[in-house]
Order: structure tokens, then C-alpha cells, then sequence
């Protein structure tokens, strides 16, 4: 069946390489879009332009980061906004800012989007963030997520169970894949990769720890990591007193263009989160075939499977992280089969092009509910 053509709002907190991946596919469909951008972040993290099919709505909001003083004026304007629009639907996340103004517009029908942290961290900070979870969740026409674990959450925060679809994320498998070009490596050296923020909730300075006790016992493991964040003293810190910050490489951020270089160039991915959906580089560095190290909670153990496609390790526990990091290391001549599972693993549940057609069939079941409200 032909799916209908839509005006679709598309509501989202900043501009991030996941926005861009939702509006490039968005864009190819025949649906109006239009994107309405909450904040405008103190990082600008994604450089490629929006989409020229995407129509960019100038509104009180996305000139500055978001301040809940500015609420009442921004669901004010939202109203005008949709208002002029009509959209047929709107999609809104994360839940207790971009759904949470969407829903106080009174415009229905809502496909709320979970963003990960905003059920796994964000609704734990207060009362007020709990109230505000219910609310959106419970006055929802749909919901969606990329992992089970978040949808177990919102259906306890009040969502209809029977009103939701998960799905990965997901990768481009062209654009991360493996490739012999940069696997040209030492066979002594051994380089771990990391590319979590530098924030306390992915846990980066748990590997910092474990790097330390490793690189003290091998002297052939270097530590390469991406991004930055609010822990970047700690971090160097950290490093530093354990006499092993130059063995650490930080390029900061870089391109989703170059991006796939670095997963290749490296040994072994370590994510050390404390909370995650679907990690979008978890993904990625499996479908470049990259063994993975990655803490043990729910979400990941949705995606790695112990000795299979890579480890879990016991999460915050940098001792342990330390030991599987060297049991990595002595299996070395293994990691090959291990990267070829992880790619394998990569084809069968990590494809955007495959899965982002599920978001299609979550518009058109929203679409269809609220005609019948």
C-alpha cells in the first residue's frame, strides 16, 4: 500500500549528525518537512547543511541554548507555528523539551521520539522532569525508540504499549565498512578507539583508569580518543598521574566524512557508558568490523554478544575493564573473526536505509490514530 504524503513538523533540541541523518532520508521521501530547531548548543557538532528539500522555520526559538524561563513564550510561538504549518503529524524529542512543548500546543497527532538520555538519565534529575515524562507520554499519540530498554521506559512513564515501535537508529553500511586501505598496522602496537563525549554519562574516564593499568603492563597499547567534553581536566588528569598521556591521542572532533578513518585505524572500540539507547558508534564501529569492549548495561547487551561480536564488561568497573582490555590484546590473532561477527552483526540489525522505513509505518500509524480520536 502507497503511503500517503504528509506535512510533517520535525521538532529536534540542536542540529546533530542525527538530525542530519533524519532529514537526508526525510528529504528523499515524498513528505512536506519541515524542522523547527529548539536551541542552537554552545558545540556546533554537525557542519553539513540541512537538507534543501527541508524547510528551516524561523521561530523564537534556535537562536540560543534552551532556558526553561523562555518556555511559556516558546510554547506561544510553537502554537503559531504550527498554526501557520498544518502539519498532518508532528515528530518531537527529546521528551521533556521538544515533545514537552509540542504537547503543550495542544496539536494532535504527536510521534514522540526518544533520544536515549532522556529516559535512561534525564527523567531521574527531579520530580519536575518525572511529571513532565508522564505527561508527554501519557497525552502521545505515538512513540518511538531505537531501543527496548527505552521502551520499557516509557510504557512505564504511562505510553500505551500498544502505540509504539523500536528500531535501531542505525548506520550507513557503505559509509562504515571495513576497508584494508587504513588496517595497515603495527603488528606490535595496539590501539584502542573511543569516541563517547567527555561527559560523565558515557563514562570516559572509567577507560581512562582502565588505560592506565594496561598501558603500565604493555608498552605497545596506545589510546586514541575523539570528541571532548566538561571532564577534560579529569580526563588529562587522570592520564597525567598515571605517566601515560603521551600515549593518548585526542584529534577532538572530526567529520562524519572522515570519521570512518579512525574506527580503522584501530584494534579494539571501547564504550564505557553509563546509560546509552542504541549507541550510533557502537554501531558504527561494528559495521567497520571493529571488535568491541563495551559496559553491560541493557542496551548494550542488546548488541554485543560476549566472546561472539565482542565483550561487555562490568559497568564502572575500570579494574575489569583493565583485564578484558588485556585478555583482548593476548587473543590478538582472534580479533579478525571477531570483526568479521561484529560486521555480520552490523548487516542483520544496524542498516539505516533498511531501518528508517519503520519510521515511515510509526508516521502513518500516528496519522491514522489521531484521525480516529
Amino acid at each position: 500500500m502507497e503511503l500517503e504524503t504528509l506535512r510533517v513538523i520535525y521538532f529536534s533540541l540542536d542540529y546533530s549528525p542525527h538530525d542530519h541523518r533524519f532529514l537526508s532520508a526525510l528529504a528523499e521521501t515524498d513528505h512536506e518537512v519541515f524542522y523547527v530547531r529548539l536551541q542552537r548548543g554552545p558545540r556546533q557538532v554537525e557542519d553539513r547543511p540541512v537538507p534543501s528539500r527541508i524547510e528551516q522555520v524561523l521561530w523564537a526559538g534556535g537562536q540560543g541554548e534552551f532556558r526553561w524561563r523562555d518556555l511559556p513564550k516558546l510554547v506561544m510561538d510553537f502554537r503559531r507555528v504550527v498554526k501557520r504549518i498544518k502539519p498532518d503529524l508532528i515528530h518531537a524529542g527529546p521528551i521533556q523539551t521538544c515533545a514537552f512543548i509540542a504537547t503543550l500546543s495542544a496539536f494532535r497527532p504527536i510521534l514522540t521520539m526518544s533520544w536515549g538520555f532522556d529516559l535512561m538519565e534525564d527523567v531521574y534529575k527531579s520530580k519536575w522532569m518525572e511529571r513532565i515524562t508522564y505527561f508527554v507520554l501519557r497525552n502521545s499519540t505515538f512513540f518511538t525508540s531505537d531501543a527496548n530498554v527505552t521502551r520499557d521506559k516509557a510504557v512505564a512513564f504511562g505510553m500505551n504499549p500498544e502505540r509504539t515501535i523500536v528500531f535501531p537508529w542505525g548506520v550507513d553500511l557503505q559509509h562504515f565498512a571495513p576497508d584494508t586501505q587504513y588496517a595497515i598496522r603495527s603488528k606490535q602496537q595496539f590501539t584502542i578507539f573511543c569516541n563517547r563525549s567527555w561527559e560523565p554519562r558515557y563514562g570516559v574516564d572509567v577507560l581512562a583508569k582502565a588505560f592506565v593499568k594496561v598501558a603500565q603492563q604493555n608498552p605497545n597499547v596506545d589510546l586514541m580518543l575523539l570528541n571532548g567534553g566538561s571532564q577534560a581536566q579529569n580526563l588529562r588528569a587522570i592520564l597525567q598521574r598515571g605517566g601515560v598521556l603521551d600515549r593518548v591521542t585526542m584529534p577532538g572532533q572530526v567529520s562524519q566524512k572522515e570519521l570512518p578513518r579512525f574506527y580503522l585505524m584501530a584494534d579494539l572500540y571501547i564504550s564505557p557508558s553509563h546509560v546509552d539507547g542504541s549507541s550510533v558508534s557502537l554501531m558504527e564501529a561494528l559495521a567497520c568490523g571493529l571488535p568491541c569492549l563495551v559496559s553491560d548495561i541493557p542496551a548494550n547487551k542488546e548488541w554485543v554478544e560476549e566472546g561472539v561480536n565482542g565483550w561487555l564488561f562490568p559497568d564502572g568497573d575500570a579494574d575489569a575493564l583493565a583485564a578484558k582490555i588485556l585478555d583482548a590484546i593476548r587473543q590478538r590473532e582472534n580479533l579478525s573473526a571477531i570483526g568479521a561477527a561484529a560486521r555480520r552483526s552490523a548487516e542483520r540489525r544496524a542498516d539505516w536505509k533498511k531501518n528508517f522505513g519503520q519510521l515511515l509505518v510509526a508516521y502513518e500509524q500516528a496519522v491514522q490514530l489521531g484521525r480516529k480520536s
